[in-house]
């Protein structure tokens, strides 16, 4: 007798819920995706204890009949396609016909529904139907999900707190909020409204909802076309960054994916003006032919896969940068329009930041990844007289040297003694050394001063400071829930957060690591760690990650300085452990060999 054989529908279902639903968010996601299918114009979600006890979907679409109603949970049982053709003309967020008999088989299920005429309730209990009756109902469809993996404890036991769960099923409602502004959603955890959106079609009012005040003013709107696609969409002002990416969201044709490439279009945009290590906020929903877009590559609908992908890239990049360019007062720098000469001193220095004590033959270069842009603007006088050929002779001879260390070790560096001589631009620092002149960053030199500083006094406790007038901060009702795991996490930093409100925190005092630091920003940036951390399953932030991070928010650069303060600067800079690079690894200085200039008058 053979070894093979079908499995029932019931185990079948069970695999395909181990692929479709791997938690609460996942039931929340395929049934407000059916919702949306369903041409509701409201949606409500309520969450009991993250939706591990109960999650409940209502809407006010076209529903079932009572017959459909009892179709709907067999397997790959679906309205939405008739056969394979339909997979490359997929206008609707489901199709498979997988997430209500995957859900129906690990919970205990309830659905009401009405098509105007015909309303029935449908019992399910971990994949058997237990009763299918009429039930008066207005017009939509209900469904509750109870005891969620109670059958499969190995995966009930995978599952978070339930203020942690609850998060997520906030965080995917407010992208579908996002996505869809048209449509009213309405969000109650443990019965408590926690979000709303009025569904009047607004995108920057529910940018309001989902980020804040300061994004919503100064989000920019944004439109694009080619060919082949559509997109618009708002770009947040970059002065409002986070240390997050999770505030850059794209959408194809409605649907929420998963889309790196497209996110890094979004980033590359933004280059120019952003620091390092600093995200952008963006929504841009892009509708293209659906033949451009393979939604059938993984049950959960997240991963999808473009015909035309570099062309959306570059689309959405140079969409980006244009309007940016358009909006921002401040003239547009490109790194990629650098002059051929400050890049090579860029890459000199990968050599000199480690005081070489023996030089080799280089490795062979590698390509630069920095495009040329397709279009020059003429060069000033100025601009030529940096990138004249006697300017690339000048650093041949130092772009052959490199460090011959011993392995496992690092030589010992001595800072190089410099006499400061002036200030350029507001932004670098002259000095004369032993060797030739050296050129110091002021961004790059700062954000290493404070990182050190900021380091030592996270770490000695120092003093707080009250606040005359308490920071407030615009948040989601799922982290003001979490607040104890939210200054739990936050505690070595000396940071307490209170709430004030449904969404919003208070922070009375700050800690003397704070001051000078751009308060707000830094605060925002524990509650993104908080939220990444989180995920990973980290339960206290490191004092060095956020000390990386607050020392972008140090105000030093593009300053005027007077000598005494360079002076100052210049020891600070000298203290430090590590003095050649900013927390980002970029060069703090430069020094240009004495030798070097005086070929320049010969």
């Amino acid at each position: 007798m053979g070894r093979i054989h079908q499995l029932d529908a019931q185990t079948a279902n069970m695999i395909a819920a181990g692929e479709v639903v791997e938690r609460p968010m996942g039931v929340v996601k395929e049934l407000v995706e059916n919702s949306i299918d369903a041409g509701s114009t409201r949606i409500s979600v309520s969450a009991e204890n993250g939706g591990i006890d109960r999650v409940t979907v209502s809407d006010n679409g076209c529903g079932m009949d009572s017959e459909d109603a009892v179709n709907c949970f067999g397997r790959h049982a679906t309205s939405k396609i008739r056969g394979q053709n339909d997979l490359w003309d997929i206008s609707t967020l489901g199709f498979r016909g997988e997430a209500l008999p995957s859900i129906a088989s690990v919970s205990k299920l309830t659905l009401v529904t009405s098509d105007g005429t015909d309303s029935t309730r449908v019992k399910m209990e971990y994949g058997e139907l237990k009763s299918a009756e009429p039930y008066p109902s207005d017009q939509g469809t209900e469904i509750s999900v109870e005891g969620l993996f109670y059958r499969t404890p190995a995966r009930l036991k995978h599952l978070r707190s339930g203020a942690y769960e609850n998060s997520l099923i906030q965080d995917i409602i407010m992208k579908f909020a996002l996505s869809h502004p048209e449509i009213a959603f309405t969000f109650l955890s443990n019965g408590r409204e926690a979000f709303r959106t009025s569904g009047s079609g607004d995108l920057q009012e529910v940018l309001y909802l989902c980020w804040g005040r300061e994004a919503a003013e100064k989000a920019i709107p944004i439109n694009m076309e080619d060919f082949d696609y559509k997109g618009s969409g708002y770009l947040v002002k970059p002065e409002v960054n986070r240390a997050s990416r999770n505030f850059m969201q794209v959408f194809l044709n409605g649907r929420m994916v998963k889309t790196f490439r497209l996110y890094k279009s979004i980033l590359d945009g933004y280059e120019a003006y952003l620091p390092q290590g600093r995200y952008p906020l963006a929504v841009v929903n892009i509708s293209m032919d659906p033949h451009l877009l393979d939604v059938n590559v993984h049950p959960s609908k997240w991963e999808v896969r473009l015909s035309k992908e570099n062309q959306l890239e570059y689309l959405i990049r140079d969409s980006v940068a244009e309007t940016l360019s358009r909006q921002m007062l401040a003239p547009k720098v490109r790194r990629a329009q650098e002059a051929p000469a400050a890049a090579q001193m860029r890459m000199e220095f990968d050599a000199f930041q480690h005081a070489p004590a023996a030089v080799q033959k280089p490795a062979a270069p590698k390509p630069s990844a920095v495009s040329e842009p397709e279009e020059k603007k003429p060069e000033s006088a100025e601009e030529k007289s940096l990138t004249a050929e006697p300017v690339k002779e000048i650093r041949k001879p130092i772009r052959e040297e490199t460090v011959q260390e011993p392995a496992g070790q690092y030589p010992e560096r001595t800072f190089p003694e410099m006499t400061v001589i002036g200030q350029l631009h507001s932004s670098y620092i002259l000095c004369s050394t032993e060797q030739g002149l050296a050129v110091i960053d002021q961004k790059a030199a700062s954000q290493r001063i404070a990182y050190e500083k900021i380091e030592r006094q996270i770490q000695n406790n120092e003093t707080m400071q009250d606040l005359l007038v308490p920071l407030t901060l615009k948040t989601s009702d799922d982290v003001v829930q979490r607040l104890a795991e939210l200054n739990a996490f936050a505690e070595d930093l000396r940071i307490s957060f209170e709430s004030f409100g449904p969404d919003t925190l208070l922070v009375r005092s700050i800690p003397a690591w704070m001051s000078g630091l751009e308060e707000e920003k830094v605060l925002y940036d524990v509650l993104d760690l908080f939220a990444e951390e989180e995920k990973a399953g980290i339960r206290r932030i490191a004092g060095k990650k956020i000390a990386e991070l607050a020392s972008t928010h140090a105000i030093h650069a593009c300053r005027k300085l007077a000598l005494a303060e360079m002076n100052q600067f210049l020891k600070d800079l000298s203290a430090c452990a590590n003095p050649y690079q900013s927390p980002s690894g970029h060069a703090t200085f430069v020094i240009i060999e004495e030798r070097d200039l005086a070929k320049e008058f010969r």
